[in-house]
């Protein structure tokens, strides 16, 4: 009886202890760690959102901005700091999801190395056509492809998420379109519009004015959900028939694994609050991004998981596993 109490105690002291910080939390500033430079749509918004979360906690939330290595640099800088809800990612499908598999080498694990705390948006692509391409829909550019051997597509680069994108659908719908990579995402653009490659899937931030211009033709955008600033054009899904169809990247805000759960619960849902304000949501959308209502902790990790399968096992069927 005596040993079963000294260990129950020793039990109660070790449960006061983990949850001694996240009482406490925050008592010195949070910094949020990104893998892009200043001004990118990333950015724009963990600025955003920053601001609103530094008034919740009532300490400052700073952002710093840490690229390289495709994304890498920052999430492995987070993979190895302190567990202690201080310094936390935000991080896309790109670092987590396809790098894994694409790159021989990384020094973070995408499926422990983090506790997601909110995924809080998703970045769709648009695909578009030049306008001398006889395919006014999905389905008559699907015909279309089917016919002809010489189309082809442009991406910023092999592996990219716009390359994968592409090649998703073609894998869904047994097509043959060559792929043109480039070393920009501006000049892919550009190349559909003036008809030297005649497709794509694009970012919606680098393509509005020449869709606003007639210059590229919108088929539809790659999420399930149609893009707020392009609401006439479909989800590609509705558009084509293939009801599961999604191809997007996506922005999550984590902390390292080990981080207690009082603080991530805390964190959770004080962005859940912050990304439900109607402001926020318009500005987010007017950026060509679809905000989301945040899944649990749990549902947040389960579709992680989905998206690493997915987006793994495309990358190793195209011969692309360990490239990089």
């Amino acid at each position: 009886m005596f040993m079963r109490k000294l260990v129950l105690s020793a039990i109660a002291a070790l449960g006061l202890i983990s949850a001694a910080p996240a009482q406490d939390y925050p008592n010195k500033p949070v910094t949020i760690i990104l893998p892009l430079a200043a001004g990118s749509g990333l950015d724009i918004i963990a600025r955003i959102y920053a601001e609103k979360l530094q008034e919740a906690l009532g300490k400052p939330v700073i952002v710093e901005n840490r690229p390289g290595a495709a994304l890498m640099l920052a999430t492995q800088m987070v993979a190895t700091a302190p567990p202690d809800g201080y310094t936390l990612l935000v991080a896309t499908s790109s670092a987590l999801a396809i790098n894994p598999v694409l790159y021989k080498q990384i020094n973070y694990d995408p499926a422990n190395g983090f506790i997601p705390i909110s995924l809080y948006l998703k970045s769709p692509f648009i695909l578009v056509v030049n306008p001398d391409l006889p395919a006014k829909n999905v389905r008559e550019l699907i015909a279309l492809a089917k016919q002809r051997t010489d189309l082809n597509y442009s991406s910023p680069g092999a592996g990219v998420a716009q390359h994968l994108s592409m090649e998703f659908m073609k894998n869904r719908f047994g097509l043959e379109i060559s792929h043109v990579p480039y070393r920009n995402t501006p000049q892919s653009i550009l190349d559909i519009a003036s008809g030297h490659v005649q497709l794509g899937f694009v970012e919606a931030g680098a393509s509005l004015s020449l869709i606003k211009d007639g210059k590229l033709r919108p088929l539809a955008v790659s999420s399930a959900a149609p893009l707020p600033i392009l609401p006439d054009v479909p989800p590609f899904s509705e558009a084509s028939g293939a009801k599961d169809f999604e191809a997007v990247s996506w922005h999550t805000l984590l902390a390292p694994a080990g981080t207690p759960r009082p603080i991530i619960d805390r964190l959770h849902n004080e962005m859940k609050r912050i990304m439900a304000d109607p402001t926020v949501k318009e500005r987010i959308a007017n950026l060509g991004l679809v905000p989301t209502d945040t899944p649990s902790v749990e549902g947040i990790s389960a579709y992680l998981a989905e998206e690493r399968t997915k987006w793994g096992a495309l990358v190793r069927k195209l011969g692309l596993e360990g490239t990089q």
